[in-house]
């Protein structure tokens, strides 16, 4: 009897002590939204040299500007190894002095180790830009959700591109006349699913206008300008003058892509050595490409406007307000997730 009843006095021990550690993440939470200081906020991003990233994260830099003594961004380099995001993330939780984290993802499968972590220390948390492969693990946490695109569209809108840049006639990009494009295509990573997305879509949308297409060589570049430069290098010595377009995941291996195009001739001006090129981003250095008819285009991935969604939708979150308190989005049939829109991005 005596040591049942011991049992049952460790187990309330037990139970009080889980009761009062989690009252006690509560308490601080709470504590943090009362006290009127800075919003400090974590930004995990999965590489500063990535060029659409380091484009949202000059944004978030603007809008900490704007609003001195109201919001701090501390930026964190997953240096593209999500060994190291992980080990950035358990440093900050275990600190306990950030009030709100925003995650680009290095490995879109840690998605459910991510949200726990965060969870645990009940932090909001925006996963962004990435889109991550488990939906139902930002489901599981009322305080995490997803800010990107419609994965889609932007492989819809680069056909759109080169079946508008086939159907003109005074620059033709089907060089031998069969009626086929010829492409080489310049992806991502072979299991991120933007880029998986952005790579079928974008042919998709080509064969959908009546452009038949054969691959010529698809290459994998890890969204990198070099990578992609050294790949196409390598695929015009081998393939000479088949190659009549070049769609890239991402305006990186693009203008990688252009670089190596250039030092074989093509792509200085003369339309009738010009090979089409196609991005996603519509960076700086594209959108110059495209004014000077060097890349065909691009698909607009607005920074600014992500950056704005992820200070306007965390602020609530810190404020324990509805997440969508005084902005114009709505989630997507997930409930969790919201969709900004691309743009196609061509010359004027």
């Amino acid at each position: 009897m005596f040591k049942k009843v011991l049992k049952f006095i460790g187990l309330f021990v037990i139970m009080i002590t889980i009761i009062l550690s989690y009252n006690e993440n509560l308490a601080e939470a709470d504590m943090r939204l009362t006290e009127g200081k800075i919003i400090n906020v974590g930004v995990l991003l999965y590489r500063f040299d990535d060029a659409y990233i380091s484009l949202v994260r000059q944004s978030l830099e603007k809008i900490q500007k704007e609003n001195e003594g109201k919001v701090q961004f501390t930026f964190y380099d997953g240096k593209n190894e999500q060994l190291i995001q992980n080990r950035t993330l358990d440093v900050l939780l275990e600190k306990n002095n950030i009030d709100l984290l925003l995650v680009n993802l290095v490995d879109t499968n840690s998605t459910r180790d991510v949200i726990n972590k965060i969870k645990e220390k009940n932090i909001p948390g925006i996963l962004f830009n990435r889109e991550p492969v488990s939906i139902e693990a930002i489901k599981s946490y009322n305080k995490s959700y997803y800010i990107g695109t419609e994965v889609a569209e932007a492989g819809v809108l680069q056909g759109k591109v080169i079946t508008d840049a086939w159907n003109n006639k005074e620059s033709p990009i089907d060089k031998n006349n069969d009626g086929i494009l010829q492409y080489i295509m310049l992806m991502g990573e072979s299991n991120n699913l933007e880029a998986v997305t952005r790579t079928k879509y974008s042919i998709l949308s080509i064969n959908n206008s009546g452009i038949k297409t054969q691959e010529l060589a698809l290459k994998v570049c890890n969204w990198n300008k070099d990578e992609a430069k050294s790949a196409t290098k390598a695929l015009l010595s081998q393939l000479g003058n088949k190659v009549e377009a070049i769609i890239a995941n991402n305006d990186s291996m693009a203008i990688g892509a252009i670089e190596a195009l250039q030092e074989y001739g093509y792509n200085k001006g003369d339309k009738t050595q010009t090979i089409t090129v196609v991005g996603v981003d519509a960076i700086p250095e594209a959108q110059k490409l495209i004014k000077e008819g060097i890349m065909a285009g691009s698909v607009l991935q607005d920074p600014d406007a992500l950056a704005k969604a992820l200070y306007k939708v965390g602020t609530n979150l810190v404020y324990n307000r509805n997440s969508l308190y005084d902005t114009e989005y709505k989630f997507d049939e997930t409930g969790v997730s919201i969709r900004l829109p691309y743009k196609k991005y061509i010359p004027q």
